[in-house]
């Protein structure tokens, strides 16, 4: 097994070097690996980690240099920022004895563990659980993390304060993205039974869950990193706190609120806000509205107008400059008499290809404009606009 062959002092060593080639050229790495003495299987081993740690990076920082990956369970693994947000509040919540039900490569475990929790894991695939122990004990948290290899369906739940769930969302032999909750790994029923078990659950699901399927009295929350919406938590049962919750991270704050209140509907004002896409998710659109002073041009399109901008980690602000009715000849007309060689194009309720409308706009000039694309009225509209600094706004 390449795991341990990697834990070996050989495979120290080979980790080592391997970490010390740039990433680049991999059959030149793997010939230098060859030609200071590692065999073939472990230089190609400690070269596919090595590559693994560098990406893992983004998500785990410095802890991923001593971490053990594959490239599924990387891609499908919780960041490190947000696993510790979530471990942090169950911390606060009295949990002490945790569940963690479809661990993967231990994100969630080593986090709750880092609080002092005491974290009972259990993952289906036997060599993602050893990759999940070698893991904690990398990190020295051996003894508060405890990994059980087998069926999520039959772990013993006895015991434990909480329970948190991330339910696989891909098929095991494809390795495709499934969307039918109950073609998930542990399936949906059993999912969704968790809180009658044990009231203080948590369950990590896709940022595109339906809405149906939030259990009553559950809070739902939507999380974005930078921009990127990573995923939808429901928390059950004592730990719910508030209906809907928006967090925006790494310093953008957390929005909350009553979900689907109708936003006021007004016309295109002289500063337009793009909401993050966890405040979209989360339909809390009217609470962002109402916190920024604005309203909606169209009640079914989540762009908001307002008069003057406001600094705010719940959306982008942009100067409205000019509005017109979608046509790409008047489009292009007005881009080449302002002189603007780049744009950003945004769109919501608009059908058009971004790609193919940059092509046809064909730009030269020295000046940047961001373009809106949107509806007003049930009509195709175009926003130029730019950017308002921070500094701008009050």
């Amino acid at each position: 097994m390449e795991l341990d062959l990697l834990r070996t002092p050989e495979g120290e060593a080979a980790l080592a070097a391997a970490a010390a080639t740039d990433g680049g050229d991999a059959l030149a790495a793997a010939a230098g690996l060859r030609r200071a003495g590692f065999p073939p299987e472990l230089a190609s081993a400690a070269l596919t980690q090595a590559e693994l740690r560098r990406r893992a990076v983004a998500k785990f920082g410095a802890d991923a240099d001593v971490m053990f990956f594959t490239r599924a369970g990387l891609e499908q693994a919780t960041r490190a920022t947000v696993a510790a947000r979530r471990a942090a509040r169950l911390h606060a919540a009295g949990v002490r004895v945790l569940a963690d039900l479809g661990c993967g490569l231990g994100a969630d475990a080593i986090a709750a563990a880092r609080t002092g929790i005491r974290v009972r894991a259990v993952e289906a695939d036997p060599h993602t659980a050893a990759l999940t122990t070698a893991n904690a004990a990398a990190l020295g948290l051996t003894g508060l993390i405890t990994v059980t290899t087998g069926d999520a369906t039959e772990a013993d739940l006895t015991g434990v304060d909480a329970v948190f769930c991330d339910p696989a969302r891909r098929a095991s032999k494809t390795g495709r993205r499934v969307f039918d909750p109950a073609s998930f790994s542990p399936p949906w029923d059993f999912v969704a039974g968790l809180a009658a078990r044990v009231p203080r659950t948590v369950l990590k699901l896709s940022p595109g869950i339906d809405h149906e399927l939030i259990p009553d009295g559950a809070e739902a929350e939507w999380v974005s990193v930078g921009g990127d919406v990573v995923e939808a938590a429901f928390w059950c049962g004592p730990l719910a706190g508030v209906p809907r919750r928006a967090a925006v991270l790494p310093d953008g704050g957390e929005l909350t609120g009553e979900p689907d209140v109708p936003a006021g509907v007004g016309g295109v004002r002289r500063y337009v806000y793009d909401p993050d896409g966890a405040v979209v998710r989360a339909h809390l659109v009217a609470a962002f509205a109402d916190r920024v002073g604005g309203v909606l041009a169209d009640p079914q399109i989540a762009y908001v107008y307002a008069d003057t901008p406001v600094a705010t980690g719940f959306g982008r602000c942009l100067e409205v400059l000019d509005t017109m009715p979608f046509s790409l000849k008047r489009l292009r007309a007005e881009l080449r008499r302002r002189e603007v060689g780049r744009v950003e194009i945004l769109k919501r309720g608009s059908a058009l290809d971004v790609a193919q409308l940059r092509r046809d706009l064909r730009l030269s000039g020295p000046e940047e404009l961001s373009l809106v694309l949107t509806r007003v009225a049930d009509a195709p509209v175009t926003l130029l606009c730019r950017p308002v600094p921070s500094r701008n706004m009050s």
